[in-house]
């Protein structure tokens, strides 16, 4: 892959939260040669990943979306392709952040998908705090896989949540305040009303 513009981070090693990248295709005359915005969600380390300093996992909707009109399925089936890459902004129009709370998450442990969010894209910390807003109490929150955040507290914790995302990058900080509602169950999604503001 060639860059056209700085790499966003070396995938092969770091596991990343969120991050948009424009991605074209070239050198085949399936492809469209215009770029196309994609969001990265996890790293891919070792395996059929260690031998590029930096190695994209496209779904086929991707895929597609960087053919030539009607030549998808061939692009597809071609399988590797030296692609361009750029880091773009985060942008999601009229869309607050979201969490979604995993399947194992129980009264002890609570992780979530957190998704959309503008700007940076990359989350450099996440804290709860449980129950009411009074508590200055944040508690620190470790980054699971791509873009799950998980707290194993070891004692109940105490719900409604509230969950403060720092932005690697530029360091912004939102504050979904008791997005986390009491009586939350594990697989559900829940929408805040808050988002970074777009990179200036």
């Amino acid at each position: 892959m060639t860059p056209i513009g700085p790499p966003p981070s070396p995938l092969g090693t770091v596991l990343l939260m969120v991050l948009g990248v424009m991605v074209k295709c070239s050198g085949e005359s399936a492809c469209s040669g215009n770029p196309v915005t994609v969001v990265i969600t996890d790293s891919c380390p070792g395996g059929s990943c260690a031998s590029d300093s930096v190695h994209f996992d496209l779904s086929g909707t991707a895929f597609g979306a960087m053919a030539a009109t009607g030549r998808a399925e061939e692009l597809r089936s071609l399988g590797v392709l030296h692609i361009q890459h750029k880091r773009v902004e985060c942008n999601y129009p009229g869309t607050s952040i979201n969490f979604i709370v995993d399947s194992g998450s129980n009264s002890n442990y609570f992780a979530a998908l957190i998704e959309y969010e503008d700007g940076d894209g990359e989350l450099g910390s996440v804290e709860l705090k449980q129950g009411a807003l009074d508590s200055n109490s944040w508690i620190p929150m470790k980054r699971s896989w791509g873009a799950v955040w998980k707290l194993d507290y070891g004692s109940a914790l105490q719900a409604p949540f509230s969950l403060r995302l720092t932005a690697l990058e530029s360091g912004k900080t939102v504050v979904a305040n008791n997005v986390i509602p009491a009586g939350w169950q594990p697989g559900k999604s829940y929408r805040s009303v808050v988002n970074f503001d777009p990179l200036k």
